[in-house]
């Protein structure tokens, strides 16, 4: 069969190497999938089958440096994790049992207990047999905190087929966000990464495992491998399988492109992941070893963890060359490949100039403050009806006073500059039902988020002082007291701190501890995520789409909006019930809309007045080296996206979640009034874009007229929408 598409020169810049214990990993293994069930009689694979595929090749390039028994051990867990995909799509998919499929599920975690000496059920198939065995191979030498990670990933990459099977039946293909989010779950990069941490002994420190550079060296990992994978694997899924999650596939939909040129783009995000993973790991993971005083020997554990996920990227390539799993016939090796020598793919100089090159230049070589005209805006077609408080005229008024009295108006804004700003309306959009007093503190957290938002860019982007930035960081968290609200109030010092201070005693006095612990979770994350955007201005670099996107939901402080929202349901609902796939997906697709709504807005006055790199349109621009008005429609065409899969979720899905969680009528209806507050939440932004005096010709340059405009207007554009979502419906 021809191939669909030539695999285009992969960004492959470290060699990669082969373990030499990969004869011993094959012949044990080969005997560990007969004796759990998965070759002759299994229905899935023969002997032949599990020769051709070589999971012990596969190891012994990606974990070059471990052991024997450390290696047979690990290509043991991946003969598992592929049989596993093979079971689930002959027993399941290719029969679209979904009931079948999710009872199937349901019984694997029982394998995985916390506590190693607890009796398991009796395994029922090969499945159940193989993990049983790995799991306790392998969990006692690791801490109770990787086991409780390890098995957190598992459980995705078991689960989220589900979502595969939903998508099959419904003959439904996903949108790149939701794909790339998705596909760390089913792909199992992010369970990889868990084993690579067992194969270098190179556990990382509790401390630092939730953290957002290593959170993203995995995120970035993770989606590098599925993206290569998708390349080589789009004939035997797309063609043979009929598979709907391929990346190939779903940029090829997207775009509008022929397959050829969905693949060069497929490629082009995988080495922008790439990249990502660079630079997380040389500009940011230092730092935070520095920062949480990690010892000698955990810094060097974290270093370890980085370079096996380097080593995984790099022997993962060269074992989807060898496979005969994959896509791989006639790739051309080039005159500077070195043929038949372990390691030398990474020497073809073609992966490290050309297109990866060009790409890298872009994200750091934009020039700022481009004259570009106003913002183009394309057609809004939000169907959810506007609604709006009574009580904004009276809350402008009182919330404006409450800046006033806290210091906010006293530097870098003016009483004008905030009266056209408008928090007000924009809170009396998000939460049309609240009562006065509700309405009131909303408007002002939006004041305060707004404030700090400008003052981050102004005080401290412009002189690059990221170590005051993390000093002023640093005191406002230090004002979230989860055992006494009021006690920062004493400690306050400076507008920003005061007003904070003032918020979270009045906010936070009437809560539940637990519920103050989630609310000041979320708070850290947004002031987390403005060192963030300082770090890349810093460096003066146009962020990575996928970094973008996924770090403009906490900017824009979505997980606040959201987290207040749940928090006022938690008697009604199963806090689980929050953490499943469907739900961030709902969530995530809502908060998605509403970021690249302020994006095309605010471009005129980020790109031309503030020289802003935080733009979506942008990120667009830079990523596939395009003009304002296609980036602009690519914009479009993903938000469009993105509200047809809230829409799917809410119609499709949230009557499954219903039936797992079995909820009642009254569990129903509450979270049936969450998805309306969702819906007034969208309208809300989108009507205070298209009505403040902040966005317009007349407004980008003069403003108001204020004290900040006369400094040079900086950091604006993004604040009011970002925290507009703080604390909405």
């Amino acid at each position: 069969m021809a191939q669909p598409f030539v695999l285009p020169d992969f960004y492959v810049p470290y060699p990669a190497r082969l373990n030499p214990h990969v004869e011993a990993a094959r012949t044990h293994t080969r005997e560990w999938a007969r004796a759990m069930g998965m070759l002759e009689g299994s229905g899935i694979w023969e002997e032949h089958d599990l020769e051709s595929h070589d999971y012990a090749l596969l190891c012994s390039y990606t974990h070059p440096d471990c052991d024997a028994e450390a290696l047979s051990l690990v290509t043991d867990w991946y003969t598992w994790v592929f049989f596993f995909d093979d079971h689930f799509l002959e027993v399941f998919k290719r029969t679209q049992d979904r009931p079948g499929g999710k009872a199937y599920l349901d019984r694997l975690p029982l394998f995985m207990p916390m506590d190693p000496s607890s009796a398991m059920p009796e395994p029922a198939n090969p499945v159940e047999a193989g993990l049983a065995d790995l799991w306790t191979r392998t969990v006692p030498v690791m801490s109770p905190a990787w086991r409780a990670r390890f098995s957190e990933a598992t459980e995705a990459l078991l689960y989220e087929s589900l979502w595969e099977l939903d998508n099959i039946n419904k003959g439904r293909i996903a949108n790149p966000v939701e794909y790339i989010e998705m596909r760390r779950k089913v792909g199992g990069a992010p369970w990889s990464a868990g084993l690579v941490e067992y194969a270098a002994g190179a556990e990382v420190p509790q401390q630092v495992a939730h953290s957002r550079p290593l959170r993203v060296l995995r995120d970035a990992f993770s989606d590098a491998v599925h993206l290569r994978n998708d390349l080589f694997s789009y004939q035997r899924e797309v063609e043979d399988e009929g598979e709907n999650s391929n990346g190939v596939l779903v940029l090829e939909k997207f775009l509008g492109c022929t397959t050829q040129e969905a693949a060069e783009a497929v490629n082009d995000l995988l080495t922008s992941r790439l990249q990502q993973f660079e630079n997380t790991a040389l500009t940011e993971v230092p730092g935070l070893c520095l920062e949480k005083g990690l010892s000698p020997e955990e810094c060097a554990a974290v270093a370890a963890y980085a370079k096996g996920l380097q080593d995984w990227q790099s022997g993962g390539h060269e074992w989807h060359l060898r496979s005969s799993r994959y896509m791989n016939e006639g790739l051309d090796t080039g005159p500077s490949r070195l043929d038949g020598v372990l390691g030398t793919s990474a020497l073809d100089i073609r992966t490290l100039f050309g297109r990866p090159a060009a790409s890298r230049l872009r994200a750091l070589g934009h020039v700022p403050h481009q004259k570009v005209g106003p913002s183009l805006l394309p057609e809004f077609d939000l169907p959810y009806a506007l609604s709006l408080s009574p009580h904004h005229q009276e809350v402008l008024r009182l919330s404006v006073d409450w800046a006033e009295r806290m210091g906010l108006l006293d530097d870098i804004w003016d009483r004008p500059m905030l009266e056209g700003f408008d928090l007000a309306l924009c809170s009396a959009g998000l939460d049309p039902d609240a009562t006065p007093e509700e309405l009131r503190l909303n408007a002002e957290w939006l004041t305060w988020g707004t404030y700090g938002d400008d003052y981050y860019p102004f005080v401290f982007g412009r002189p690059r002082n990221l170590l005051g930035a993390k000093e002023c960081t640093e005191r406002l968290k230090s004002l979230t007291s989860v055992d006494d609200p009021a006690a920062g109030q004493a400690s306050a010092v400076g507008p920003i701190e005061r007003s904070l201070a003032d918020l979270w005693a009045r906010t936070t006095a009437p809560m539940a501890t637990e519920d103050r612990e989630q609310l000041r979770t979320a708070l850290h994350a947004m002031l987390d995520s403005w060192m963030w955007e300082l770090h890349n201005q810093a460096q003066h670099r146009v962020p990575d789409p996928v970094d973008y996107i996924e770090m403009r939901r906490t900017t824009f402080g979505s997980e606040l909006t959201m987290l207040l929202c749940r928090l006022r349901r938690s008697d009604l609902l199963p806090p689980e019930i929050y953490r499943t796939g469907t739900v961030r997906a709902l969530e995530s697709s809502a908060s998605d809309y509403a970021t690249l709504v302020n994006d095309l807005f605010s471009y005129q006055k980020e790109i031309e007045v503030e020289g802003e790199v935080h733009n979506g349109v942008l990120v667009l621009q830079t990523f596939f080296d395009c003009d304002y008005p296609t980036a602009v429609s690519m914009v479009d065409d993903l938000m469009r996206g993105r509200l047809r899969q809230f829409e799917h979720v809410k119609r499709h899905e949230l009557p499954m979640l219903y039936e797992d969680f079995a909820l009642d009528a009254e569990g129903r209806a509450a979270f049936e009034a969450y998805v309306r507050e969702l819906e007034d939440w969208l309208a809300g932004i989108l009507n205070w874009h298209r009505s403040v005096r902040r966005y317009g010709v007349g407004d980008v340059r003069c403003g108001s007229g204020t004290a900040l405009a006369r400094m040079g207007p900086t950091g604006l554009g993004t604040s009011a929408a970002r925290v507009g979502a703080l604390f909405g419906p």
